[in-house]
């Protein structure tokens, strides 16, 4: 019996336990003197049923490229991810990447017109040289 009582005392201590005089029996266990904050999942209903697909926003939504973007791309409207894509194939199709490091671009003239008369460009920078043909 004292090996019970000396395992319940390290695993209930009194602060958590308290002992009714009415049934010495029955244990009551009070929470613990350092709560902490419990995040319980909780389920989101939507406000409105969805009707249809979204129109695009951001670097999804079609956009006026320049003279210059549209001889590569092939027309005057484009969202901004697909005009990337599409200046991935002409490079890919025009074997415009340099054979020893395939980071970068050697430009032909169409792509020159694009970044900025640059003969050599890494891969990185193409995103960034882009912006200014978006109308």
């Amino acid at each position: 019996m004292a090996a019970t009582s000396a395992f319940l005392s390290t695993f209930i201590s009194p602060q958590t336990v308290s002992f009714s005089p009415k049934s010495s029996s029955s244990l009551r266990l009070l929470p613990p003197t350092n709560l902490r904050m419990v995040r319980t999942v909780t389920l989101a209903t939507a406000s409105q049923p969805a009707t249809g697909p979204r129109t695009p926003r951001g670097i999804m939504k079609p956009r006026r490229v320049t003279p210059e973007m549209q001889d590569v791309v092939g027309v005057s409207e484009i969202p901004r991810t697909q005009a990337l894509k599409q200046i991935w194939a002409y490079i890919k199709e025009h074997n415009l990447q340099d054979p020893e490091n395939k980071k970068i671009i050697n430009c032909d003239e169409k792509l020159k017109k694009i970044f900025g008369g640059k003969d050599r460009i890494g891969f990185l920078e193409i995103a960034g040289l882009i912006s200014p043909h978006f109308l």
